[in-house]
């Protein structure tokens, strides 16, 4: 299982947080292939920027400085002591590392699923791309608290299965295809706007998890799903 998360991240992230013994490097925030605005009306420009730039930098930030400190502490009690913050830093690190890919812009295909194995995997393991997003919706939504709905690949049982994890713990025991970020922060902020060209969600999970699939970027996660689907 681990292997599989492994082949989902980038080599230098995946060492850093599933061998912290390695040599400590330097992550940085990568940059959004869209611009800030290009998600709207489904996600504000004010929404990406803060969760982009800030956020994301937060996790970065943190993550760097919990590497440095594991790589120059002698001491195996400040080793064990740094790992929570190697989880959560470097979970939400991965996290929206991919997550960001799992967008794009509704007038660039996004929120489009095209005839091909994701979807006819899908079709197969669920039984309709809408029964698929109803479960996900419903599940994610259940989350208490801050959390990840995921779809995964189990490579053991080779199908499509939703998975859910806690605040920013990445997914290990799938292989990632799509994610959403069910934090508050991803969403909220659009309880502001009231502008016509802006859906609202407030403090309503399931209106956020409704609309985002207007902008998932499904070629990215079919892309991932050939990857793993060998």
């Amino acid at each position: 299982m681990l292997s599989i998360a492994r082949r989902s991240l980038r080599p230098s992230l995946a060492r850093s947080i599933f061998a912290p013994g390695a040599t400590a490097s330097v992550h940085t925030l990568p940059e959004l292939p869209y611009a800030y605005n290009a998600l709207e009306p489904y996600i504000s420009e004010e929404i990406m920027t803060l969760h982009h730039k800030k956020h994301h930098q937060t996790y970065v930030t943190g993550l760097n400085a919990a590497e440095e400190s594991y790589a120059k502490s002698s001491s195996v009690q400040e080793k064990i002591a740094l790992q929570a913050a190697l989880k959560f830093n470097g979970g939400g690190h991965i996290n929206h590392s991919l997550f960001w890919k799992n967008l794009a812009p509704a007038a660039q295909d996004g929120g489009k699923l095209e005839s091909g194995p994701l979807k006819t995997a899908i079709e197969r393991d669920f039984g309709s791309v809408e029964e698929f997003k109803k479960s996900f919706n419903t599940k994610t939504a259940a989350i208490q608290g801050s959390g990840w709905g995921w779809l995964g690949y189990n490579s053991a049982t080779k199908k499509l299965e939703i998975v859910t994890t806690s605040n920013q713990d990445p997914l290990i025991t799938h292989a990632p295809i799509i994610g959403v970020d069910i934090w508050e922060h991803a969403f909220y902020l659009q309880a502001r706007h009231s502008s016509w060209r802006l859906l609202v969600y407030k403090n309503v999970k399931p209106d956020y998890l409704n609309a985002i699939w207007n902008v998932i970027n499904f070629k990215e996660a079919e892309k991932r799903f050939a990857e793993v689907a060998k």
